[in-house]
């Protein structure tokens, strides 16, 4: 749509369907202005299916979010069930929102659509984490969930989160097929009164407790104990979120008392004051959570993303005495696969002690349990899966994956990608879930305690055991469109002349875009959806630098930026050695980070 007549005729008809008055102020500022410019980046073209659904700046326009784009996607979400013609009477869709600006008007917007097409909704009685909805489609045997979110995006920003029938994210060609169904809606074919009418809406009160229940009440006892009788002090964030409340009912459920929450970040807040980026793994973030934990002598910091799918943990820096109160240093955040390994460390636990299935009560042969990773998370989860006899795939970035990384004969038990998002029920919640992680970590660091022991102490066991892997991410941000066709010409590049070496070390690439894209990771393994069924082509290289690290590079499906993931492994045989060697592998991976940066040759916006 380059014609200037068709784009102000475009967002004069849009203006004049859109019920909120202050993106139909927007437009008629940009169209009394003739502001070309101004409408392109609003008008020409979609918002397209990404990684977990769409997300987009708040703003007027089908490439911004608001009511209209709700509106034509819960259209297209009506058609697309009227076709699939669900066996068992009305479809029924599952909706639920967190805290950001306009999810709660834009969850009644597509409850309204949806009851004028039929369906049956149910919707969530307040802003909730989205684990909470993504277990509400399981629980109430919806055909479709709708989660109003952003997640950890900034604070401009909202989205819409789709799930299917067996409560794991969107997949292809589902994707494809939705996307194409509501292109094709017209805004004169919205439902008359979709914008302020009834919306009759099945009462979804008992989701929440029942929830709570099945992620406290029926988890699986560890082996390590006791657990509840430790003097665990904890912090928790929920970032300006809507984690708090979930989070406190799992822990008493659980028998834990409930953590110091930090005050001003415990309540959901769309202006996310001070942190424009309410990523956990972004710099400053947690700093709220570290002042209160250094204030308080904290144990344990846990702090959840705003709708509280990821956690983030820190841990007291070793003090220069014995015991695990922090000294001098302070605090510092794992990396999402330190927590990775430890929860999955913790699982493998559980399975080894709760020993072989019981055959005659699963009625026969029991399905051979499963764990699943990332191309773009670290290797150590396939050796300590290969040690204790459990099938692991490494698989695309996503969880929509990760949850299906079982097949149809396996039985998945964890999960985890690098980000921050962890499955540690995957039989409960089929995505990633801040608020059981978090359940579980407190479980881990408690028992630790009782054993005079740190979380790091276990980390420490895990490299004598399996060999120290240190990872680390660097992420290359851009701005607009320019910015973004910029990364994409320097990836472009690298694909076709790669360094020959990198930072000292000879570098052999791996391309997953390529047909047959091979190993994938230091520990052998190879992209797949599920045990023996290779994934597709994907946009991420792999360059193993000499033997002993990994780079990859991968565009962001949710944000204007390329992300640089690097992997140093090393064999400790002392403990005596760790010190040292974490210090020199840190040090390698940050200079391999830097050479990849310097190789890609792009400016970052920031």
């Amino acid at each position: 749509m380059t014609d200037p007549g068709a784009l102000i005729a475009a967002a004069a008809e849009w203006r004049d369907h859109d019920p909120d008055p202050v993106t139909r102020t927007e437009l008629a500022m940009l169209v009394g202005q003739r502001d070309i410019q101004g409408l392109r980046s609003r008008f020409e073209g979609s918002l397209t299916f990404g990684t977990a659904g769409i997300r987009a700046e708040l703003g007027a326009g089908p490439l911004r979010m608001n009511r209209l784009v709700v509106a034509r996607v819960a259209v297209g979400l009506g058609r697309h069930l009227a076709d699939r013609a669900p066996t068992r009477g009305r479809a029924r869709v599952a909706i639920g929102y967190d805290g950001r600006t306009n999810s709660k008007v834009f969850a009644a917007d597509a409850a309204r659509v949806l009851c004028r097409a039929g369906c049956a909704v149910s919707l969530l009685p307040r802003a909730l984490p989205t684990p909470v909805l993504a277990f509400a489609v399981r629980h109430l045997r919806a055909d479709l969930g709708l989660m109003v979110t952003a997640s950890h995006n900034p604070r401009a920003e909202n989205g819409l989160k789709l799930y299917v029938a067996d409560g794991g994210q969107l997949l292809p060609p589902l994707d494809a097929e939705i996307a194409a169904a509501v292109d094709a809606v017209e805004l004169s074919s919205l439902p008359e009164g979709w914008e302020d009418g009834p919306c009759p809406v099945d009462d979804a009160d008992g989701v929440v407790d029942a929830y709570v229940e099945a992620i406290a009440g029926a988890a699986p006892p560890g082996p390590d104990a006791p657990r509840r009788t430790s003097s665990l002090v904890v912090v928790h964030t929920a970032l300006h979120g809507v984690g708090t409340e979930t989070l406190r009912a799992v822990l008493e459920a659980g028998g834990w008392p409930p953590p110091h929450s930090v005050p001003h970040e415990a309540r959901p807040d769309p202006a996310f004051p001070g942190m424009p980026f309410p990523n956990p793994e972004e710099p400053g973030v947690l700093d709220g959570a570290r002042a209160m934990a250094e204030a308080i002598h904290a144990d344990l910091v846990v702090a959840n993303d705003p709708d509280a799918d990821r956690l983030a943990v820190m841990v007291p820096r070793p003090g220069p005495g014995p015991g695990p109160r922090p000294g001098p240093g302070g605090y510092e955040r794992l990396t999402g696969d330190e927590l990775g390994v430890l929860l999955a460390d913790d699982v493998l636990a559980r399975l080894a002690a709760a020993g072989p299935p019981d055959l005659a009560a699963s009625g026969g042969e029991a399905p051979p349990p499963v764990v699943a990773t990332t191309v773009v998370s670290g290797s150590l989860l396939r050796k300590m899966a290969d040690r204790a006899g459990v099938r692991c795939v490494t698989t695309l970035t996503g969880f929509k994956w990760i949850v299906r990384a079982a097949g149809p004969d396996g039985r998945l038990v964890y999960g985890y990608e690098e980000a921050l998002g962890y499955a540690v029920r995957p039989d409960v919640v089929a995505d990633k879930d801040g608020i059981s992680a978090a359940l579980r970590v407190v479980e881990l660091a408690g028992a630790a305690q009782c054993l005079g022991r740190t979380l790091r102490d276990r980390l420490d066991d895990l490299a004598l055991r399996h060999g120290l892997h240190v990872t680390c991410q660097r992420a290359v941000r851009v701005g607009g469109a320019e910015g973004m066709a910029r990364l994409a010409r320097a990836l472009e590049a690298v694909r076709r002349s790669p360094p020959s070496e990198l930072g000292g070390g000879k570098v052999v690439v791996t391309d997953l875009r390529a047909a047959r894209p091979g190993v994938v990771d230091l520990a052998g393994g190879a992209a797949e959806r599920w045990p023996g069924a290779p994934h597709g082509p994907a946009d991420v290289l792999v360059w193993h630098v000499g033997d002993a690290a990994r780079v990859v590079l991968r565009p962001s499906g949710t944000e204007p930026k390329l992300k640089i993931y690097v992997e140093v492994a090393t064999a400790v045989e002392h403990a005596s050695e760790l010190g040292d060697r974490r210090a020199s592998s840190n040090a390698r991976a940050g200079e391999l980070a830097s050479a990849a940066v310097d190789a890609l040759g792009v400016i970052p916006a920031d």
